[in-house]
This record gives structure tokens, C-alpha cells and sequence, in this order.
């Protein structure tokens, strides 16, 4: 088995991120910074990745659509790796992050692992399950991996892997306080030790 050098790098600046109202959080697309900074990460990649991933949501997509074109001839795949959606996509189709603040808050509050908001929604659990697969389907691939992804998503995997990636009400409510404190910056790239 070869070891794993694994880059995670997130999107670049979506629509959302801008601000403007949710829609389709699948079809959120990138602003032309974000396609700028999708760009300047595939720039930050010295050498051909062994094997380049995206999550299925457009924003990745995108920003992995710079790497593949800086590095034509390596793999491309789509894996579960979207946001981490614990708001119900029903209910804040319309709305901006402010008007979903007290949502937020309130879901956070909470700490409930295994709590779904509604249709389209996962709980804090089903999401530490797909990273905790992220994690060992990548090592079983090894090789040099290029993730491109969700800043949430990352910043679990970071993190977690140290705590077997747990969802207990104590992990989830760490979890928020680091995301909230040193949340991962569009088109960011962190580098996981080996």
C-alpha cells in the first residue's frame, strides 16, 4: 500500500458566500473571485496529483475543473464529500446567512448528534460517518491526493481523526467552536501530514 499524501483544498468563492440568497445548495456556483482562487490553488500543485477528488456540488466541481486542467492526465473522481447540510434546504431556499442565523444557532445550541432538521438535512453523526469514510477510502488508495471540497468537511477530517472521528455531543460542540474560530478560507489548501 502506498502512503498517503492527501492536499485538501476548498472552493472558491461561491455565490453564497457573496452573500446572495440560497437556492440550490447542489448548484451554488463560484463568482469570478472564486473561479480566480480556484485557479490560483491549481497553481499552488508543483506536481500531478495521483488521483484528483471533488465533492458532487457544483462549487467543488468547479474549483476542481482548475486542477484537472493544470493536470489533464490524472484521475478525476466524485466522492461523498459535500457540505456538511444540517439546515433543511427546503426552508432556506431564499434566504441569506444572516436571515439563517438564529437557525444556526439554534442548531448548534442544541448538540444533538443525531438530530435532523428536516428534508435534505443530516445529522452531526451522518456526517462524521462520511468523513470517517473520506478517510479510509482515501488511505486504502494512498498516493498523492488532491480533495477538493467544503471548508466544514476539512476542517472534520483535521480534526477528528485523532478522536476516531466520534459524534458525541462534547466532539460536536468542540467541533463548532474550532469551525467558528478558524474556519477554512476559499481556496485555502491544508496539508495533511502523512
Amino acid at each position: 500500500m502506498r502512503e498517503l499524501r492527501l492536499w485538501l483544498v476548498r472552493h472558491g468563492q461561491s455565490t453564497a458566500n457573496a452573500g446572495a440568497p440560497a437556492s440550490d445548495p447542489l448548484q451554488t456556483p463560484l463568482t469570478s473571485l472564486g473561479l480566480e482562487q480556484a485557479r490560483a490553488a491549481a497553481l499552488q500543485v508543483g506536481v500531478a496529483p495521483d488521483l484528483l477528488v471533488a465533492s458532487p456540488m457544483r462549487r467543488a466541481a468547479q474549483t476542481a475543473d482548475a486542477l484537472h486542467a493544470r493536470w489533464p492526465e490524472t484521475s478525476r473522481e466524485t466522492w461523498p464529500i459535500s457540505e456538511f447540510t444540517y439546515l433543511s434546504p427546503p426552508r432556506c431556499i431564499g434566504t441569506t446567512g444572516p436571515q439563517r442565523s438564529e437557525w444556526v444557532s439554534d442548531y448548534w445550541d442544541r448538540c444533538l448528534p443525531e438530530h435532523v432538521d428536516g428534508e435534505g438535512a443530516e445529522s452531526f453523526a451522518a456526517f462524521m460517518s462520511r468523513v470517517r469514510d473520506f478517510h479510509d477510502r482515501a488511505t486504502a488508495r494512498g498516493g498523492f491526493i488532491v480533495a477538493v471540497g467544503h471548508g466544514q468537511f476539512f476542517r472534520a477530517y483535521a480534526w477528528a481523526r485523532s478522536l476516531a472521528f466520534a459524534a458525541t455531543p462534547e466532539t460536536m460542540r468542540e467541533f463548532r467552536r474550532r469551525e467558528v474560530a478558524d474556519p477554512m478560507r476559499n481556496g485555502e489548501i491544508v496539508k495533511i501530514p502523512s
